[in-house]
């Protein structure tokens, strides 16, 4: 995996290329680069995508896993580090893009799920959590993440009958955002990210971390959570800018 920065955009490249497996290496990164990210206030969005036009991620290795879990303190510790790291990039408080086209199946459907925002190809997407084809389960968290995001009729749909569905389909019951022709699929993640990255970040957090209480706890510790935003936002500098643009009539620049 390589790692690439454009301003205030940090995007990670698995090149892995063409089916571009999440090897165990390559969850070792992102956790220590998330770990860096979520403190550094110069990286406003991360976005995760792959070498090539082929496949964003065929999912974990399999072969790796078998044989070296057991280095790793087994394979409960290789699930806890998957769950940790996910959740890391759920509640950093900062935009995420992912970038889906070919195969993105099992782990490689389950790190897009936990990111705000998930762009696929128009054509020739296979979107899915097959685990049981192995007579196995998503272990990443995907059958909860897939059910918080499409409903649980249509994530039982896609996992107990493991269909792979394409971009079409994942953006009509909810799964992306948008979709695009595969060649223009990654400019358009970038062009959105830098939207992103150029937005309030004190608010951008707020709402994030408002939404994120909202799946995560009852109505009240969630509006509580919001509260605590619009407090944090009052009065600062993005705050004054953004009224100042209002009353004028022009487009905000926040710092």
């Amino acid at each position: 995996m390589r790692i690439e920065r454009d301003g205030r955009v940090l995007t990670f490249v698995n090149g892995d290329a063409p089916i571009n497996r999440m090897t165990l290496e390559y969850i070792d990164e992102i956790e220590q680069v998330l770990d860096d990210v979520k403190n550094d206030d110069s990286v406003r969005v991360v976005v995760f995508t792959a070498d090539g036009e082929d496949n964003f991620s065929v999912g974990m290795d399999l072969k790796q896993l078998r044989s070296e879990a057991g280095d790793r303190g087994g394979f409960e510790a290789v699930l806890d580090q998957r769950r940790r790291v996910l959740r890391m990039l759920e509640t950093m408080g900062k935009p995420s893009i992912a970038t889906l086209f070919g195969y993105c199946l099992g782990g490689g459907l389950e790190l897009p799920l936990a990111c705000t925002f998930r762009l696929a190809a128009t054509e020739g997407s296979k979107i899915g959590l097959p685990e049981l084809d192995l007579g196995a389960v998503p272990a990443w968290g995907g059958s909860v993440r897939l059910t918080r995001t499409v409903g649980p009729t249509r994530a039982l749909d896609m996992m107990l009958r493991h269909r792979m569905i394409g971009g079409p389909e994942a953006l009509e019951i909810g799964l992306v955002s948008e979709i695009h022709p595969v060649g223009e699929l990654k400019a358009r993640a970038h062009e959105l990210a830098q939207e992103l990255a150029h937005g309030p970040r004190l608010a951008i957090r707020g709402v994030m971390d408002a939404v994120q209480a909202t799946l995560d706890s009852d109505v009240d510790t969630a509006l509580d959570a919001e509260r605590e935003a619009v407090r944090a936002c009052g009065g600062t500098p993005d705050a004054a800018e953004g009224a100042r643009a209002f009353v004028e009539k022009r487009a905000p620049v926040f710092e």
